[in-house]
């Protein structure tokens, strides 16, 4: 979502857009994992200190940070979870995951993959990124993700109806995709068709319901459709994940002014 104004126009009192497009990263702060899957900073912590959840080698960075490989096992952790399993259930079967093909060897170094490259690459701001996505699709690499980060190069570089193409390939590679579905529903919303934003916005609440950024959206378009039921009820759920927003306040008052028109 691009339009910092109008978009909070129909809200009745201004309200800074946390709306960014999601791309698949090299690496992730714990923040970033909290806010995508839903997890406790604490949960987060624990499995990383106890081995379950591997944090990348880093010499620079103050705190843990997660690499692609971790993000697969947060996404086998978000699969678990949909399967109605408990945190402490998920972490008995990451645990016997963990102990079944832990092997007692030195770590050997291995070479890039293609989208690990094109990731390396897109972060570095690199040009060339693009064409390593490509190459990773090509080859089969982790391609909903190399669709759905490609789709972000076709943005920054104007290419709407390219993007629109990224993402929708992405989901046909990955129905379950949940950046796909959050980018899409994105641009979606900034093309003027809520409709659509709204259906994508929902895939993604429901495939990850801890992901927060969806709910604060979800309320911008049912605010935008006329139902403050709706939107009162999303914007709760987004301040109970993220009760520390820097913006607590402003979003606190319109919470409550929204709640005030209901029961009118």
């Amino acid at each position: 979502m691009t339009d910092q104004g109008t978009k909070v126009l129909s809200f009745p009192s201004p309200v800074p857009s946390k709306a960014d497009y999601q791309r698949v990263k090299s690496s992730y702060s714990i923040k970033e994992i909290k806010q995508l899957f839903g997890l406790s900073e604490k949960t987060i912590r624990r499995w990383t200190e106890q081995g379950i959840i591997q944090a990348a080698p880093s010499s620079k960075a103050p705190d843990f940070v997660y690499d692609f490989n971790a993000l697969t096992q947060f996404r086998r952790v978000r699969e678990l979870r949909a399967q109605g399993n408990s945190i402490r259930q998920i972490e008995a079967e990451l645990q016997g995951q963990l102990n079944l093909f832990r092997v007692e060897t030195p770590r050997l170094a291995r070479l890039l993959t293609p989208f690990e490259e094109a990731l390396l690459l897109h972060e570095q701001g690199d040009p060339n990124a693009a064409e390593h996505y490509r190459e990773a699709i090509s080859e089969g690499d982790n391609v909903a993700e190399a669709y759905c980060n490609l789709g972000i190069i076709n943005l920054e570089r104007g290419q709407t109806a390219s993007a629109l193409d990224n993402f929708t390939l992405s989901l046909k590679n990955d129905p379950r995709h949940v950046e796909a579905h959050y980018n899409l529903a994105n641009l979606y919303y900034d093309a003027g068709d809520v409709q659509l934003a709204k259906l994508h916005y929902e895939a993604a609440a429901q495939i990850e319901p801890g992901f927060s950024l969806v709910y604060f959206n979800l309320s911008l378009v049912y605010h935008k459709l006329g139902d403050l039921d709706a939107a009162s009820t999303t914007l709760e759920k987004y301040l109970q994940l993220e009760p520390e927003d820097e913006d607590l306040e402003v979003l606190n008052r319109l919470l409550k002014a929204m709640k005030s028109h209901r029961s009118v």
